[in-house]
């Protein structure tokens, strides 16, 4: 099997690093979650309905939906929490890059453990920039916005082919393609994993900055 992998990349300031990266996780997990499945018997089934609501960011001149899981959100808070606190606390100059990779169990004979191949790969490189006054910041939090409003069309375009995902399981093989954890929804079995590098992706940062002073000289 492929592994399909996507790279998404933003420029953002310190404090919309959060919102940046759950509004486009948030919009990838929408996307590849279903209801919870209801079985009556082996090979027949319901799924319950998603619900969503709506989310409008704080630094940032943007609102995402999401599925409406309070549990699904708090996984993914905190992982985005840990990638953007192990980000300031680098002392590099401030990129990093988190990854949400969708996956199926392939059960293993014992003693050996499951095997998991990945199917679908998502990466969302991160540029920090720091900005000089409030003038600077309110464009940044404008032009974030455009971005990410962007980038969601651009998901939602890469979801929308028809390429392969995991066949609907068996009611004895559910646990190898969803996360049956939740109680309120059911994602693509999926992780997400971060890593933080030394150097600042300066051509995407200095087209930031060119943006706003190109916008303040108007």
């Amino acid at each position: 099997m492929n592994c399909r992998s996507e790279v998404l990349e933003v420029t953002v300031e310190a404090r919309q690093v959060e919102e940046a990266i759950l509004s486009l996780l948030h919009t990838i997990l929408l996307h590849r979650s279903t209801g919870k499945f209801h079985y009556k018997k082996e090979g027949t089934y319901s799924i319950g309905t998603v619900g969503t609501v709506d989310i409008d960011c704080d630094f940032i001149d943007f609102t995402f939906v999401r599925v409406s899981s309070e549990e699904l959100d708090r996984v993914i808070r905190k992982a985005v929490s840990e990638f953007k606190d192990a980000l300031s606390n680098s002392g590099s100059d401030g990129m990093g890059q988190i990854s949400l990779e969708f996956y199926q169990k392939k059960k293993s004979r014992w003693p050996f453990s499951d095997e998991c191949i990945p199917w679908e790969v998502w990466s969302i490189k991160v540029n920090v920039v720091n900005l000089a006054n409030e003038q600077e910041r309110q464009i940044c939090r404008e032009k974030v916005g455009e971005k990410l409003g962007e980038k969601v069309i651009n998901v939602v375009e890469v979801i929308n082919r028809h390429e392969y995902l995991p066949k609907m399981p068996t009611q004895s093989e559910v646990d190898n393609v969803f996360d049956t954890s939740l109680k309120d929804v059911q994602p693509y079995l999926y992780k997400i994993t971060y890593q933080i590098t030394d150097s600042l992706g300066t051509s995407v940062s200095t087209t930031m900055r060119r943006l706003i002073k190109d916008t303040l000289a108007l």
